[in-house]
């Protein structure tokens, strides 16, 4: 059976493509588009479930009108699924920078986590998790800045459906009058 039978094509449209496409065209600038998307993907990662729509909204009244903040939402909506897939990679990060003891993921750490038994072995391995993501958060902000301002700057000047402002037409229209009235 497809996964497209399944009707996930038309979620991808209806909750990512969209709204992207809404955001685009409505012309914001594309270097804040980038940043806002970089930001909310970066925050998106962060490696506790349930604190990165906080983290989003932080950053969205702290960056104020240099950030879009429908842009940091849907970015950070679409790190959902990425978020978990990093949560080793930010641990074994930590553990390296900490110089702190490999923990082993068993489901037994797990079982203690979400029973409350958490044993000190646990707590440090969640602030390994935080300290890599800490450190790992500045490159990957720059990183993602950088491959999204062109592909902003190509999608705004693609799809944008402002027009042109109207002292830019009224001049060329006034040159095109001189014009003719010298002839």
């Amino acid at each position: 059976m497809s996964i497209w039978r399944l009707g996930l094509l038309p979620w991808l449209d209806k909750k990512i493509v969209d709204p992207l496409l809404q955001i685009v065209r409505r012309g914001s600038e594309p270097k804040q588009l980038a940043f806002s998307s970089a930001l909310g993907l970066t925050l998106g990662i962060f490696p506790i479930c349930g604190v990165t729509a906080l983290l989003c909204g932080a950053a969205i009244v702290l960056f104020g009108k240099r950030c879009h903040a429908p842009t940091v939402m849907l970015a950070n909506f679409i790190a959902t699924p990425i978020e978990l897939s990093l949560v080793i990679p930010f641990l074994r990060l930590g553990e390296i920078i900490t110089g702190g003891p490999h923990f082993p993921l068993t489901s037994d750490a797990l079982k203690k986590v979400l029973t409350g038994q958490a044993s000190r072995e646990v707590l440090f391995s969640i602030v390994h998790v935080l300290v890599g993501w800490i450190i790992a958060a500045p490159f990957i902000l720059a990183a993602l800045y950088s491959v999204f301002v062109p592909i902003f700057k190509y999608l705004v000047h693609k799809l944008s459906s402002i027009p042109s402002t109207p002292e830019k037409d009224s001049s060329s229209q006034s040159d095109s009058r001189l014009k003719v009235r010298s002839v």
